[in-house]
């Protein structure tokens, strides 16, 4: 059932709840003013497109969200994407990629594919966060250093010769204000938690910068006015072309948003012991991500510094993040024209140390101390998403990351035969086993009957070792006895494998039975008829029966 937090926490709100979530509401609002503003300068828009984000779509995420404390709003793992759509499409086209993205979320939620996106291997995760911050701070360089570059090409290596071709433009002054930035925002937590170093930085070093009169680019300088009020809706331009054209970042944005959304809520579960509704968040996502580029806005999704935010003063309910879009909404109105005298240096301190707490150096080095395959996945999403394409790494390293555990199930997965040796307990219960299990005496094995036991599961990466140790036996039997006890998994290929196991021993007039088989692999045989082709009757619950079976078959004969 399609229900949004906000109304099942309105059934007991009480003046309390709504004073915890008013003041830290105000805080979130503030606190967000400053990165909204960068991250729509560093995805290519003007400043004021992100405040439309923050407003509007963080009202939306908060009305319709399935998260108690989730705050929405533009965040820097867009900033990559969005770039590259503006450098190639305009701002039509992303917004129609965006409007495009949102219908994907909806649907994925109305499909209940939520739990889904959860899945994805912690390795890309990682890979492309960490590549994304990269990214962000490739596109910081040129304000960092007050560089005159013009426009900047959207990849990474056009970046970088841009910048190296116009460092003879470096200005000190912009280079100072980014450092002092910088170092404020890091060392400001020392002294207070409650106010962020971000807004900190912003409002000193912009009066800092208005009365020395300091010969640095600012907001004003290069974009003009910011607007004090919302602009009226607009829609953007589609066609079947332009959706073809605009499918692939259409389907980045919505991937990313899920993936960011539902890790942020995951965060939030954690922090206020609470459980969010992925299905409903991802809807509450996609209606954002519909309307935002109505009003000029860009991409949206939760965030979870801001929501971190939310969490830390006191919000425990949606009505916290609709508040900090409203108060949005008033700073804007009331004192957006001072916006224009920001220092872009500043803004690249900002998302400098955003690239920075983004970039994850503890899992990074968590993982390359882990297996190979492992850091092989995260160093190709990485390189993907800094030289070529989110989208290219996300499906390169889902690939890449499915090949090895195909690879690892295969590793596990052995094909022996048994004969006369101990032979183990079909359902070991601890420990305490063990020493019963080495005592164990040996099956006594009719002659004529020859036992394979599969350990781990037949699937189509397990058939050619299958294949391979039924090849090499050379021994002439009646009888072919396969213990499955330790195979829980038959995808189509293993049943077709076992088909053709059958065919080959009854052309050699050799009964094959199947000894202690899951219900997952017997269901499977069952649906595929392999269970009326090789007989009811040759399946048994365990081995000691299959071998009396046997013995009577070859006694027979």
């Amino acid at each position: 059932m399609i229900s949004p937090e906000l109304v099942k926490s309105l059934k007991s709100y009480n003046i309390k709840k709504f004073s915890s979530d008013l003041s830290a509401g105000i805080i979130v609002g503030i606190v967000a003013l400053p990165l909204a503003i960068a991250f729509a300068i560093a995805s290519g828009v003007a400043p004021e497109q992100g405040l439309y984000t923050a407003i509007v779509a963080g009202f939306i995420i908060s009305l319709l969200g399935g998260s108690k404390v989730q705050i929405g709003g533009p965040t820097g793992a867009f900033v990559v994407i969005v770039y590259g759509i503006i450098q190639q499409y305009g701002f039509a086209g992303l917004a129609a990629a965006t409007m495009m993205a949102g219908l994907m979320l909806i649907i994925m939620g109305i499909c209940r594919m939520g739990i889904l996106v959860k899945y994805i291997p912690y390795t890309i995760i990682t890979g492309f966060t960490a590549g994304i911050a990269v990214t962000i701070l490739a596109t910081q360089i040129g304000d960092f250093f007050g560089l005159t570059t013009g426009p900047v090409p959207g990849d990474f290596t056009g970046k970088i010769a841009v910048y190296v071709a116009t460092f003879k433009t470096w200005n000190p002054y912009a280079t100072g204000i980014a450092l002092v930035s910088l170092v404020l925002i890091f060392i400001w937590p020392l002294f207070c938690k409650k106010i962020p170093g971000s807004l900190v930085v912003i409002i000193v070093v912009t009066v800092t910068a208005k009365l020395c009169d300091l010969p640095v680019d600012t907001i004003g300088s290069r974009y003009g006015s910011i607007p004090a009020s919302l602009p009226a809706p607009q829609l953007p331009a589609f066609n079947l072309e332009i959706i073809r054209e605009l499918f692939s970042p259409a389907l980045s944005i919505a991937v990313l948003a899920a993936i960011e959304s539902l890790l942020s809520a995951v965060v939030a579960d954690g922090m206020i012991g609470a459980k969010h509704d992925s299905n409903m968040e991802l809807i509450a996502q996609g209606a954002a991500n519909i309307v935002s580029p109505l009003f000029g806005g860009i991409p949206a999704t939760g965030a979870i510094a801001r929501t971190a935010t939310n969490i830390k003063n006191g919000g425990r309910t949606p009505v916290a993040g609709i508040i900090h879009a409203l108060t949005l909404l008033l700073i804007m109105f009331f004192f957006g024209r001072y916006a224009v005298y920001i220092p872009m240096a500043a803004l690249a301190a900002v998302l400098v140390s955003v690239a920075w707490n983004m970039a994850g150096i503890p899992a990074i080095k968590a993982l390359l101390r882990g297996q190979k395959s492992d850091i092989a996945v995260l160093a190709v999403t990485f390189f993907l998403t800094v030289f070529i394409d989110l989208t290219v790494a996300i499906e390169v390293g889902l690939v890449c990351a499915a090949f090895f555990f195909i690879k690892k199930m295969i590793d596990l997965s052995t094909i022996r035969e048994m004969g006369a040796v101990p032979a183990k307990p079909v359902h070991p219960r601890s420990q305490t086993d063990t020493a019963e299990t080495e005592q164990t005496t040996a099956y006594d094995i009719p002659p004529g009957t020859f036992v394979f036991e599969i350990e781990g599961p037949l699937f189509f990466g397990t058939i050619q070792k299958f294949e391979e140790a039924t090849a090499r036996t050379g021994i002439e039997f009646k009888v072919l006895i396969l213990r499955m006890q330790n195979t829980i998994y038959l995808d189509a290929g293993g049943i077709h494998v076992l088909e053709q196991l059958y065919e080959s021993c009854r052309k050699r007039n050799v009964i094959l039975l199947i000894s202690e088989i899951h219900t997952q692999p017997y269901m499977l045989a069952i649906k595929t008829g392999l269970t009326v082709k090789l007989g009811n009757e040759n399946f048994f619950g365990s081995l000691p029966e299959a071998l009396v079976r046997s013995a009577s078959i070859c006694g027979k004969q």
